[in-house]
């Protein structure tokens, strides 16, 4: 069941989205060779805490951290790690998610470590362009899949594939409610967009193919292929004069 919020609980995901901004702005500033993953995540957890907010991510469903952090072929859910240090060249997604007053923000940013190669910066650019055309979709009276289409057709028209395995998803009082928010379908399909939903659009963007592969730890996603991935995301809403993105400042 999709549920719609007021504006005064639209409101609310707004505090949280805007905590969420903070550290993934903080934390671009933090992304260099010789840090580690586990020093992000600790950042984090403490910005989130001080910021009078709760960490969404750790202990959900036992994920242990409160950053999920990619780097290179991972796609989403590496847990971060002292042992997982940043290299030269290395790219890097973080995911991070907040709660406040029992509400739920939820981003997602793919930055660079040092100087990359072109190839990883055009995936990057490319993913990160495909999130904003498919914002551009989340118009009342559109359907889901016409921000899951513009999302699959960009991406594919540049030679990417998009990652079917994992979908974004509405988000309000918890972290993942429906619908499904795919980044592949046909135009026209799905349910009607109406204000007051609010869902987590998320790209997950690969060189290869689409294929994952889940890690013994049961959480690390990666590409079957060993190539590429990147990952952006925002919480946004739809609103009767066209979408608001929560997670931006």
């Amino acid at each position: 069941m999709i549920i719609l919020k007021s504006l005064q609980e639209i409101e609310k995901i707004r505090k949280a989205c805007l905590i969420v901004a903070d550290v993934l702005e903080s934390i671009c500033g933090m992304v260099r060779p010789g840090v580690t993953t586990q020093e992000l995540d600790e950042f984090a957890e403490r910005f989130i805490l001080a910021a009078g907010a709760k960490p969404a991510f750790k202990g959900y469903r036992g994920y242990p951290k409160t950053l999920c952090t990619s780097v290179n072929n991972e796609v989403i859910h590496g847990i971060p790690s002292q042992n997982a240090v940043l290299k030269e060249g290395d790219i890097v997604s973080v995911d991070v998610g907040t709660i406040v007053d029992g509400f739920y923000g939820d981003a997602a940013i793919t930055l660079p470590v040092g100087a990359i190669k072109p190839e990883a910066e055009r995936l990057m650019r490319v993913t990160e362009e495909s999130l904003r055309r498919g914002i551009a979709q989340a118009q009342a009276g559109n359907r889901l899949y016409d921000i899951s289409h513009a999302v699959q057709d960009y991406v594919e028209s540049n030679g990417y594939s998009v990652v079917r395995e994992f979908v974004g998803h509405g988000i309000g009082r918890s972290l993942h409610e429906d619908p499904q928010l795919p980044n592949f379908g046909a135009s026209g399909q799905g349910p009607r967009l109406k204000p007051g939903m609010v869902l987590a659009i998320e790209p997950m963007v690969n060189i290869g193919g689409s294929a994952t592969v889940t890690q013994e730890d049961n959480w690390t996603a990666v590409t079957a292929d060993g190539s590429l991935s990147a990952h952006f995301e925002h919480t946004i809403a739809i609103m009767p004069d066209g979408p608001w993105i929560l997670t931006k400042k």
